[in-house]
Order: C-alpha cells, then structure tokens, then sequence
C-alpha cells in the first residue's frame, strides 16, 4: 500500500482540532473552571503541606497556625507595610490575611514574649500546637515564597527580639541553642 497524500490527510491530525481538543480537556479538568481559583488553592496546598513538616501532619491545624501567624504579624506591622506584604501573598491566604483587619488600631506594640503569648492564646482551641513552632513555621514559609526584599522590610520593622530570631534562624520562642524535643 501506497502512502499517499490521501492517507497522510486521514492520518495527520489537524492542528486546530488538536488545539481546541486540548483547551476543552484542560478546561474540563479545571476544578473550579477559573484558573486564578485552582492556581490559589493549589499554591495554598502547597504552603500549608509546608508548614504540616513542622506542626504536624493536620490541614486543619496548618490552616489555623497560618492565619493565626499572620494576623499577629500583620498585627503588629505598620499599615502600608502590612499592604505590601498582603499583596504578595496568593489570593486565598491574602483572604485569611485580611480577615478581621482593623488598620486604626496597628500596629500593636508586642515584644517577642508578648507575641509569642497572643499566637499561644489563639491557637489554643486546636490540638495543642507550641507557638514557637506555629511561627517558626510559618516564617520559614513566608521566607520561602515571599521575595526576599518585602522578608527584608517585615523584618527590619519588628522588634528587635523577633527580628533576630528570625534572622538568624533561631527560634522565635526559644534562646539560642535551646531546642524542643
């Protein structure tokens, strides 16, 4: 048998149909049919996979150590700065960010003891987490997916307990060299 153009055309396929195929599969497998959705929980997914090495292996638990860190951060940042920060977190963790703001009443004025003890205080309706750890973990997070630079100005704002603890990698509940077992 003869490979003729005839035959080529009936085996080739055709760019277009292809293309229009593959945006159809695409589409269909799209969880919630936006792509800015499914590329937020994902992300989200991923941070809170993140911090469960650190706290445990609990979605739950890593979702309310996330938000509960980042409303004691936000808290206690400057109200341009708290923005900054905000805009360049993925869009459902920005939602959690924001939730229950009151910019006329920050920043809160915490020592690293004091923000140690409001992280403990909120988190204690979950199974018991240290607050050190939740944010421990939650820092290490931020300073993964967070430019360097906004990390940088987070940093430079808080006190100088906390900002040690979080440039140097010690614990942020903890002195240096004490460890948890």
């Amino acid at each position: 048998m003869l490979w003729n153009d005839r035959m080529r055309a009936a085996f080739e396929p055709d760019t277009r149909k292809c293309e229009t195929l593959i945006r159809d599969l695409e589409s269909s497998m799209s969880a919630s049919g936006l792509d800015v959705f499914d590329k937020t929980l994902q992300t989200t997914h991923i941070w809170l996979k993140e911090i469960e090495t650190k706290v445990g292996p609990d979605r739950q638990v890593a979702w309310k150590v996330l938000s509960v860190v980042l409303h004691k951060l936000r808290d206690r940042l400057p109200v341009d700065l708290a923005a900054h920060l905000g805009a360049e977190l993925p869009l459902l963790i920005r939602g959690v960010y924001y939730d229950q703001y009151e910019p006329a009443k920050q920043p809160a004025k915490w020592n690293r003891d004091e923000f140690v003890a409001e992280v403990q205080r909120w988190l204690s309706d979950i199974r018991p987490v240290a607050a050190p750890d939740a944010i421990d973990a939650v820092f290490g997070t931020l300073s993964h997916y967070v430019s360097p630079g906004q990390i940088e100005k987070v940093k430079r704002a808080l006190p100088d307990d906390i900002q040690a603890c979080w440039t140097n990698g010690a614990s942020i509940g903890r002195p240096r060299g004490e460890t948890t077992h």
